[in-house]
């Protein structure tokens, strides 16, 4: 029942330096261990650590591959990661669902992820589902962590859960690049 409580408080406890140190390792991943940890780091994100998931555009893979390439993978092992981790929050949301102590401390929480789910997501996720899910996953350098958890309170299939997560991913770090591509061609 109080295993949500963990990535709460994973999330609310790990040190600045040790969240510093794991985006700068992703930021300079190489080869193909540096596609490991990024599937690692997307994972983690999904569960439970507040960092940007488009950190993992920055890694210089150098696998000797055309730029499109290596954006093409990491996009893919990234997505990958973070629907490998949403399950487990699922999982983890799916037995939030029968705990009220749980609820009763994410709302106490400093971050009041259940007020501000209610106001948001949840209200997406109602609407349009699966596909809410996934167009939330989309929005540049909203959390995650906090989409993934309350849309899982609201659901209970896991493929499907999981390729939400996938196509979200893949589309945010697609709509990042674009953005990212826009700015330079303006400047």
């Amino acid at each position: 029942m109080s295993a949500l409580v963990v990535p709460v408080d994973v999330a609310l406890v790990v040190s600045g330096d040790v969240l510093h140190a794991l985006k700068s390792a992703v930021e300079h991943a190489t080869g193909p261990l540096g596609l490991v940890l990024i599937a690692i780091y997307s994972f983690l994100i999904a569960v439970a650590l507040p960092l940007p998931s488009e950190t993992v555009l920055l890694a210089p893979l150098d696998l000797g591959l055309p730029p499109w390439a290596d954006y093409t993978l990491i996009i893919l092992v990234s997505g990958a990661g973070k629907a490998a981790g949403s399950v487990l929050a699922l999982r983890l949301g799916n037995e939030a669902k029968q705990s009220g102590p749980i609820i009763d401390l994410l709302r106490r929480s400093r971050l009041d992820v259940v007020s501000y789910s209610e106001r948001k997501t949840i209200a997406l996720a109602h609407r349009y589902g699966y596909v809410g899910m996934a167009l939330a996953l989309c929005v540049p350098f909203f959390p995650d962590t906090l989409s993934i958890y309350a849309f899982s309170v609201l659901e209970d299939d896991y493929a499907k859960f999981a390729l939400a997560a996938f196509v979200g991913s893949a589309g945010r770090l697609i709509v990042t690049l674009a953005l990212v591509g826009g700015v330079v061609t303006v400047l």
